[in-house]
């Protein structure tokens, strides 16, 4: 049996950086994010005689395809199974660009396997599959707006994504503007394990997360775009000043990155509700109203450096195509 999976993406509204334990890949803080629809990895798989993985057509070397393997193998390991998988993938987006590009891959990769070896597992536990990938996929198990637990348990067996609303809760959008669509030079793991260690201020952004996840979680249950928006951008900041102060600092953003949050400053000076965060990396996402996605685009139209504006709103879970 051959199964094709699409998984969405998603963007954290409250970040997470810097991880408990690096092999378990359970983080120091809770994190939310929106699912975006526009944003999505498709990943077809079927029992094969030995594991082969394709990406864009191509087939990946033994060093590309060692954390694939790995996810694999623990799922083989769980359930006893002695089959391979022949794996064919690909985004329709840039890869580790700062773009979430694991999160929707794992997290496809995980429902996949789920599939074609006949698990029939919960949502929580292919979550708790999917963060072994990449953490942020665990909450690309889930449409619209979840939240991934850090846990207490020393085996992780606590560290999962819930869904705090699905898709068609809230209608708003969000703007990917892609500035960079190349591979950054450092890689979200190497960047946050550097933070954890060296940055004198990261202990004051664990201390300030919960207030952020509070009103964050609170703003989205209240549908209010501003409360979720300004506690947003200033989680956003306070993650990024944890890496332009870690030993060798860690920048990501190019001179586009901060011409952006400049017009976004201006557009709310101008009374349109819009609010921006950007993960690790260059690109950044503006949070808005549906009504107000054109007027943002053609305001953002001088800014040097835009390859491309992707319009996104909520996105489902992942889906049998």
């Amino acid at each position: 049996m051959k199964y094709t999976v699409k998984a969405n993406s998603n963007i954290a509204l409250v970040k997470y950086w810097g991880k408990k334990d690096s092999v378990l890949k359970t983080p120091l803080n809770n994190s939310i994010s929106m699912t975006l629809d526009s944003l999505y990895t498709t990943t077809s798989i079927e029992l094969w005689d030995k594991d082969e993985i394709y990406f864009s057509g191509h087939q990946i070397t033994d060093k590309e395809k060692s954390k694939i393997i790995d996810l694999i193998d623990i799922i083989r390991n769980d359930f006893k199974i002695n089959k391979h998988v022949k794996i064919k993938t690909e985004n329709n987006f840039p890869t580790a660009s700062g773009l979430a590009s694991s999160a929707s891959g794992f997290a496809a990769l995980a429902f996949a396997l789920d599939k074609v070896f006949e698990l029939n597992l919960s949502a929580e536990n292919i979550s708790k599959y999917a963060r072994l990938g990449s953490g942020s996929a665990s909450r690309s198990i889930y449409g619209g707006f979840s939240e991934w637990l850090k846990g207490k348990k020393v085996d992780g067996s606590d560290s999962f994504a819930v869904q705090i609303k699905d898709e068609k809760y809230w209608d708003i959008s969000m703007l990917v503007i892609i500035v960079d669509d190349q591979t950054k030079d450092k890689g979200s793991t190497e960047g946050m394990d550097l933070t954890v260690k060296t940055c004198p201020f990261y202990p004051s952004w664990l201390e300030t997360v919960d207030y952020d996840l509070n009103e964050v979680r609170n703003g989205i249950l209240n549908k209010d775009l501003e409360r979720v928006g300004l506690t947003m951008e200033h989680n956003c900041l306070k993650m990024h000043s944890t890496m332009l102060t870690t030993i060798p600092s860690v920048i990501y953003w190019k001179p586009a990155t901060l011409d952006i949050i400049h017009k976004v400053k201006e557009l709310r000076q101008l009374g349109v509700n819009c609010y921006f965060t950007i993960d690790a990396g260059a690109n950044v996402k503006v949070l808005c109203e549906n009504y107000d996605v054109n007027r943002i685009k053609e305001y953002l139209k001088p800014c040097l450096g835009i390859k491309n504006i992707i319009w996104s709103k909520s996105g489902s879970s992942p889906v049998v195509c």
